[in-house]
């Protein structure tokens, strides 16, 4: 705190050119503090839908005190403002009011990029992994609420898969950083080349959507360069993917490869490793990535070829659409002018945002197994199926429940916002308005240029769209729901009656 306050006394930077000392150490000390406090909450008689909340409230107030600071910004910053910059980041949304290359200084964009690291991977996953390596220990309920988020296949293997998850993310993201300093141009206008690809591989990995570019990729600098643009586009697939499918296909690709080294091996005992199947989750996901992905591709290079993507050779258009197709499941870059969007395309963004990424990962929406299930079950009662099965195994009611549940619940928050802003601020666009407020639920990012020109109250809503989005609206109300009327498990059945539907 007296360092936050030096800071404030000491005024705006004469240059700002690299973060100093005493900025790092004043937003350490701070994450520091956070950190412990978390670590107390966790033994609060609390239910842990709630910490998990009160984990990111956290992380925005301490974002937004950091973004008010005098040496965040060039010209000052509203209160409303920095909410909404802390949100977003912490959110991993990439909605901006301010630019975040030209208005924030060094520091500020610092700030922004530490709350997306720890927004993505979840500040519960940083301050349990700092408490277990200064202590030397964790609390058995820690361990339990980390169990719940991080789908551990039984609670002795949360520590080392919560291990996995941080040395995954931080050498994917080093992988991004070095193919991005290679491949980006050589231009003035990127600034510092380094922080430059960091930003970028950070952002990209945590499905964030901040660029230090005032027009994202579609900036002249680097409109062209595809390869990066492919580069910046694996970072944000393979960081919406979640971590249980990594960590099950490393499980299964280990499994195999010790298999095979057994087999060569000219041992007369043999060791054989366990056996590593591929689960049905793991399937669900990727399946339903790859026919998001390839869907949306040729549909977008289909409308937008005499659209968007006119001045752009072919292969270029090929390349263009592919990103274009991928940017709207929560990562928020755009390579193309968003207003030059042709209504269909625009239509199956909101459809694609809607959906968002997949559980576990970094991004946002219903997720791609919500998605899944959905339509598993649409198909089911077209044929008459009383119960849902996917590849010989059956889907729990309560997961059915739980899909029905999270649409409606989302349908009901980007409603709602829309309806919000459009009393706020009625010379507004409703596409643009429903837009706006898909992105903000999907955690996407991606604007068609009405952000900036929000009223304070419209940033407020979208602030909330943005919480829920990330938390879940369905999360948010069952961790209340539980925390006053406590845990109930029924050990009774009620007689059963047909209710008519449709």
């Amino acid at each position: 705190l007296i360092l936050l306050v030096l800071e404030w006394w000491e005024g705006p930077p004469r240059n700002v050119q690299l973060v100093s000392e005493s900025n790092f150490l004043a937003m350490l000390l701070g994450f520091v503090v956070i950190s412990d406090r978390l670590v107390q909450i966790t033994h609060w008689n609390l239910h842990p839908a709630l910490v998990f909340v009160l984990s990111f409230l956290a992380l925005i107030f301490l974002g937004t005190l950091l973004l008010l600071l005098p040496r965040a910004t060039h010209h000052g910053i509203s209160i409303v403002d920095a909410l909404f910059t802390a949100t977003s980041a912490v959110c991993v949304t990439g909605l901006i009011v301010l630019d975040t290359g030209k208005d924030f200084t060094a520091f500020g964009q610092t700030v922004i990029l530490l709350l997306i690291q720890l927004g993505g991977l979840g500040i519960l996953t940083f301050t349990n992994l700092f408490a277990l390596f200064f202590t030397g220990r964790q609390s058995f309920k820690a361990r339990l609420m980390l169990h719940e988020f991080i789908n551990a296949d039984n609670l002795s293997k949360t520590f080392n898969i919560l291990v996995k998850i941080v040395l995954f993310t931080l050498v994917v993201e080093a992988i991004g950083v070095g193919l991005i300093y290679l491949l980006a141009p050589v231009s003035p206008e990127l600034g510092n080349r380094l922080f430059f690809s960091l930003f970028h591989a950070i952002s990209a990995f945590c499905n964030a959507g901040f660029s230090t570019l005032s027009g994202s990729l579609y900036e002249p600098v680097v409109r062209y360069h595809y390869g990066l643009q492919l580069v910046v586009a694996a970072l944000f697939i393979v960081g919406g993917l979640g971590y249980g499918v990594v960590i099950n296909y490393y499980a299964y690709l280990k499994s195999r490869l010790l298999k095979w080294l057994d087999r060569m091996s000219v041992r007369k005992i043999r060791y054989s490793p366990p056996k590593r199947i591929i689960s049905i989750n793991t399937v669900i996901v990727v399946n339903t990535t790859l026919f998001l992905i390839v869907a949306a591709w040729g549909l977008y290079f289909a409308f937008e070829y005499d659209h968007s993507l006119r001045e752009y050779p072919f292969w270029g258009k090929v390349a263009a659409s592919f990103f274009g197709a991928v940017t709207p499941r929560t990562a928020g870059f755009n390579s193309v002018d968003l207003s030059e969007l042709a209504v269909p395309t625009i239509l199956i963004y909101l459809l694609l945002m809607w959906i968002g990424a997949s559980p576990g990962s970094t991004g946002g929406g219903i997720k791609t197994t919500t998605f899944a299930l959905a339509s598993m079950s649409i198909v089911h009662q077209m044929f008459g199926r009383p119960k849902l099965t996917f590849r010989w195994k059956e889907v729990p009611l309560q997961a059915i429940n739980r899909t029905a549940a999270v649409i409606s619940l989302s349908l009901m928050a980007v409603g709602l916002s829309a309806f919000l802003i459009l009393i706020f601020d009625p010379q507004l666009d409703p596409l643009q308005v429903a837009f706006e407020s898909f992105s903000a639920y999907g955690t996407v990012g991606l604007s068609l240029g009405i952000t900036a020109e929000l009223s304070a109250p419209s940033k407020l809503v979208l602030v909330a769209t943005m919480f829920l989005g990330r938390v879940g609206f369905l999360t948010l109300l069952s961790g209340i729901a539980r925390q006053l009327a406590g845990e109930h498990l029924s050990n009774y059945q009620y007689p059963a009656e047909p209710i008519f539907i449709n």
